[in-house]
């Protein structure tokens, strides 16, 4: 099923997780890491211009590796929220978030290099959607920069930046700062199931 490699690392950072090992599982990986890791980082400048008051920008990240771009976002059933894409297309992604015209690309970060084939990085996304299932998705508890970040660890053993994610850490140290904010933005799968219930009463 998975290479030792891929169970290792997983397993390192989502100890949850368990997998079952069968005869191809001593597959030989290059030990020399190849294939880059790149983050994508866009700005959510619409958003943005609310929380520019408190000097925290919100930005979208998705990774991008073997010329597919990964990134996680909310919708209100409890399975995988992860969807792929065309690297840096803002037309596609402004359509899956319901924010056309109100996101812009920022840069393109390189994070570092994996050895993971692309049928294992594939096989890791589907196991990460345990975790970040749609209807899990939270702006500052688990968002898309986190994805990101447990994504990059297991790829290349890295972090993302700081700053891509920093409203979910000013946010641990200020726990009123989700009131500036729209409530519809924190949890917006929570609020599309409230209002469903809601119209077939």
């Amino acid at each position: 099923m998975f290479s030792n490699a891929v169970s290792a690392a997983l397993t390192c950072h989502f100890p949850c997780i368990r997998f079952s090992r069968d005869s191809d599982s001593d597959e030989i990986i290059s030990k020399k890491p190849h294939e880059p890791v790149l983050l994508n980082v866009y700005d959510m400048y619409k958003i943005n211009e609310y929380t520019s008051n408190i000097g925290i920008g919100i930005f979208h990240s998705g990774v991008e590796v073997y010329g597919v771009e990964y990134g996680y976002g909310g919708h209100q059933y409890p399975y995988s929220g992860i969807f792929d894409m065309q690297p840096r297309n803002i037309n596609i992604l402004g359509e899956y978030f319901n924010l056309q015209n109100q996101l812009r690309f920022r840069q393109t970060i390189h994070i570092g290099h994996t050895n993971f084939t692309s049928e294992e990085v594939t096989r890791i996304t589907k196991r990460l959607g345990r975790k970040f299932r749609g209807d899990k998705y939270h702006l500052i508890n688990n968002n898309c920069n986190h994805f990101s970040g447990a994504f990059t660890k297991i790829l290349c053993q890295k972090n993302i930046p700081s700053w891509v994610n920093r409203l979910a850490y000013v946010s641990s140290f200020v726990p009123f700062l989700h009131k500036f904010l729209p409530e519809e933005w924190i949890a917006p799968c929570t609020i599309k199931k409230s209002n469903n219930t809601q119209s077939s009463d």
